[in-house]
């Protein structure tokens, strides 16, 4: 084949140009194959582009400019000044000044809350809240949140916020009002230039009623006898019957304003949540308990009022009454006072608290007249029980005084019946109480009834009261009547010390399905012939078995009051 090709191009003048070409160069196979590197692009076959890709690319560009060229014209023509004003500003940047917050200090100008300057690294704008490390005193200062920034550390809450407490309801006043920086700075993010805008305006302070060592004495003394008994909480308030200024107001279990305010101590906060205690309840305005035989001086007062019965005349107390049982006349029903009182009137009735003869005069028996069901309610209300309070610091759970009507509603459409009125008599069955409305009501009898506002500032509402239209003689009955029950014999003889002379009544409500708990309730007022303060001390949920509560508490307090700051006791 070889010589062939070379006989074909023998002749050819040009024969000794032209290589001889073997067929393995012409016809490639497996074998003969060039050994392209395919990764630098060896061996790979070139193509001419398409004409329509021209085409396409060419709209794609025509496209592309016309967005950008009416994207421009809006820019520059149609919002220039707009945006030319915006990158102006852009040049300016505000920055809030934060007014201080109002100190709140307690009657003796003792510092509660205050402000301090943070010395953290991230230079902090604001001064940070601190709190008094004295128990007693949660319920009444509350706490704060502190304004909040983001990741780029622009403030997008700007204000202090009261969470609970003074704090909470005095929010405004605390405050104060903002101001404003502008500093200017290049494009670059340097400061070139500042100024003050708006001065910031500080909160104004607040000077609390309350005393913070009483106060403090008072929570102490609950807490411990809590603690040691059984009791799951308790509660203590003291007034000055003549201006509404509280005195003291605490609540057990509390929480710590510092801890919440600084929100750093997740578990102390988890251990709040969970505590089945509920240390978040102020139960001075939101405890509902209830009363007993607290509420016996207003149903004296409604009684004498209505002339129910002459103070003078005397009832047998022999343990107990009996009324007959209209659905099954051989099992009559018993009411049990909680022990035989023999022959007793009214300012002895309320001495030793007879459970019978509030049962008839509340409710009638034999030839006793009864005040009935609606009118105890009507008395029961006009001394603020069963009524939310008008100051709003101190507004909280309404109670309850059972009627006809509530029955219906928790007893599906049960009627009422005699035995209720007996018990609603002498405060038990759904009837429902505060700490705040008892210490107000027990002050009015103190004050020949003036139902005063409560105020937590310093100064009171002294004309802020509503005046009950009774007999001031009534008065003075029931005030004897307490006062006899500070003496031998009488249910608050824990009271009766030599130091001081004092009004006061007890209260035992029973608690559970088998009565396995009580509370135990003390109200009162001193000093007896020139009444001045008014409390009222609440211990809940104990063991019936316990001796010791209310009076034990306030007992305590007044010994302390006596050698610390007898002032309060003359």
């Amino acid at each position: 084949m070889a010589r062939k090709f070379r006989d074909i191009f023998k002749s050819n003048p040009y024969e000794k140009r032209i290589k001889d070409i073997d067929p393995d160069e012409i016809f490639l196979d497996s074998q003969n194959l060039p050994k392209f590197d395919v990764n630098q692009f060896e061996g790979r076959l070139e193509k001419p582009i398409p004409q329509s890709t021209f085409a396409i690319f060419g709209i794609a560009c025509f496209l592309i400019f016309i967005v950008f060229f009416f994207r421009s014209f809006d820019l520059q023509i149609v919002n220039g000044k707009i945006y030319f004003q915006r990158s102006q500003n852009n040049m300016l940047d505000d920055t809030v000044l934060f007014a201080n917050r109002g100190v709140i200090s307690d009657r003796n100008g003792t510092p509660l809350a205050w402000n301090v300057t943070s010395s953290s690294t991230d230079d902090q704008a604001f001064s940070l809240r601190k709190y008094i490390d004295l128990p007693g005193l949660a319920h009444v200062l509350g706490y704060v949140k502190y304004p909040s920034k983001d990741s780029s550390g622009f403030y997008y809450k700007e204000d202090f916020s009261g969470e609970a407490g003074v704090e909470k309801y005095y929010n405004d006043t605390l405050s104060g009002t903002n101001g404003m920086k502008i500093v200017e700075v290049d494009a670059a993010g340097k400061l070139q230039s500042e100024s003050v805008a708006e001065p910031p305006v500080d909160g104004q302070n607040l000077t609390l009623s309350i005393d913070s060592k009483l106060q403090n004495e008072m929570y102490n003394t609950i807490s411990s006898l809590a603690q040691s008994v059984g009791f799951t909480g308790g509660a203590g308030v003291i007034m000055n019957v003549n201006t509404g200024e509280v005195l003291a107001m605490t609540s057990y279990p509390e929480y710590n304003s510092q801890i919440l305010t600084d929100g750093t101590d997740t578990a102390a906060i988890n251990q709040y949540l969970t505590n089945k205690n509920n240390p978040f309840l102020n139960r001075i305005t939101d405890g509902l308990y209830t009363p007993g035989s607290i509420v016996k001086p207003y149903m004296s007062m409604a009684a004498l009022t209505e002339n129910i019965i002459d103070p003078n005349k005397k009832i047998l107390s022999t343990g107990s009454i009996s009324i007959p049982n209209p659905y099954n006349p051989s099992i009559p029903s018993v009411f049990n006072d909680w022990r035989p009182q023999g022959w007793i009137d009214m300012e002895q009735a309320i001495a030793v608290s007879s459970d019978v003869y509030f049962y008839e005069v509340g409710g009638g028996y034999q030839d006793q007249k009864g005040l009935g069901i609606n009118l105890i309610k009507k008395y029961m209300n006009m001394f603020g029980l069963g009524e939310d309070l008008p100051n709003g610091f101190f507004s909280g759970e309404t109670g309850t005084v059972p009627d006809p009507a509530w029955k219906a509603v928790n007893f599906n459409g049960q009627a009422w019946n005699i035995g209720d009125t007996y018990h609603t008599s002498i405060g038990q069955y759904g009837f429902q109480v505060t700490p705040i409305q008892m210490v107000r009501a027990v002050a009015s009898i103190a004050n020949n009834g003036k139902l005063m506002d409560p105020s937590i500032l310093l100064g009171g509402n002294p004309n802020d009261f509503i005046q009950l239209n009774l007999n001031p003689a009534n008065f003075q009955i029931v005030r004897d009547g307490m006062h006899l029950g500070t003496q031998t014999g009488g249910v608050a003889v824990g009271l009766d010390v030599d130091y001081l002379s004092l009004a006061a009544k007890t209260g035992t409500a029973e608690l559970g399905t088998q009565k396995q708990f009580v509370n135990s309730w003390v109200t009162g007022f001193f000093p007896y012939d020139n009444p001045k303060y008014a409390f009222a001390v609440i211990m809940e949920k104990g063991p019936e078995s316990n001796d010791l509560g209310g009076v034990y508490v306030m007992r305590q307090v007044l010994d302390w009051m006596h050698v610390n700051e007898p002032q309060y006791l003359q």
